[in-house]
């Protein structure tokens, strides 16, 4: 008897043990996670939608001439509009609606660090205020639009724009009018900075080119989207839906949208604009005459 009491007492200081432990690990496991502090989120403008900012709510911005993804905002550009970087970001501290693959990082000209957004770098925007440039606060957008080349960074465009030399297949460079020549165009791309082109025997929404079967779709592939989301200086009236042979393809002012095969999707490459001839497969640009 003495012995199955002394087996009763251990079983007993046992089960207290074992409960006592398991009431320590829900503990801790009830214990908040520490919070992770969100280095680039999303906020929201009832005039431009969600934009990207960065941890305090600050803007950040998209600049046209960044056409091959590397910044060209350099010197007492720089000043004004600041890159934007965050040290080792992780998908942890991305906000919700936000890809960690759409994220990189590049080495601005004057040496600074910078992230990119699907292939665009990140600015912050700090005008100048009585000779002391001062950066927006927290909510505030005033740089979009600025000079018609500085766009608020949206995560969700279907059109950016480009302002780049043009340069086509042939090697040489063209100016807007399709004339050999420097200068830079400001033109369409994808949300990616891929060129788009026009075909100039299309109709006003009326697709020309492409087969019914798509067997000529790879020289040509039609820019297949029903999102339109614009830069704030273009009118998204002028933009619309066609339907080809099942598809949907953008359209501007009449004009549906493609991409040209043999720039493989290289940013910054525009090589389409003189095949099979200059002005044959123009990029399309803000005025643009209405399509017929």
């Amino acid at each position: 008897m003495k012995l199955n009491t002394i087996k009763f007492a251990l079983a007993a200081v046992a089960a207290t043990f074992f409960v006592s432990c398991s009431s320590d690990n829900n503990n801790d496991n009830n214990e908040p996670a520490p919070e992770v502090k969100k280095e680039v989120s999303l906020s929201t403008s009832t005039t431009l939608g969600s934009y990207l900012s960065d941890k305090d709510g600050r803007s950040l911005y998209f600049f046209a001439t960044d056409a091959n993804g590397q910044a060209s905002c350099t010197g007492g550009c720089e000043a004004v509009w600041p890159p934007f970087y965050v040290d080792n970001l992780t998908a942890e501290k991305l906000g919700t609606g936000l890809t960690f693959s759409d994220f990189g990082t590049i080495t601005a000209p004057s040496g600074k660090k910078q992230l990119t957004y699907k292939g665009w770098p990140l600015y912050y925007y700090a005008p100048s205020v009585n000779g002391t440039n001062t950066p927006e606060t927290k909510g505030q957008t005033t740089g979009d639009g600025v000079g018609g080349v500085w766009f608020i960074a949206k995560p969700d465009y279907s059109i950016m724009l480009v302002r780049s030399q043009l340069k086509g297949h042939d090697g040489i460079n063209y100016k807007s009018d399709y004339t050999a020549g420097d200068g830079l165009t400001t033109y369409f791309t994808n949300d990616k900075g891929i060129t788009l082109y026009t075909f100039k025997n299309d109709n006003f929404k009326k697709n020309n080119f492409t087969k019914a079967d798509f067997s000529n779709n790879a020289v040509w592939p039609i820019y297949e989207t029903d999102k339109i989301v614009v830069p704030s200086v273009l009118d998204k009236s002028k933009f619309s839906v066609i339907t080809v042979f099942g598809k949907s393809q953008l359209v501007y002012n009449g004009w549906p949208l493609y991409y040209f095969g043999q720039d493989a999707n290289v940013r910054g490459a525009n090589k389409g604009i003189s095949f099979p001839s200059p002005g044959i497969w123009p990029v399309p640009v803000k005025d643009i005459p209405l399509a017929i």
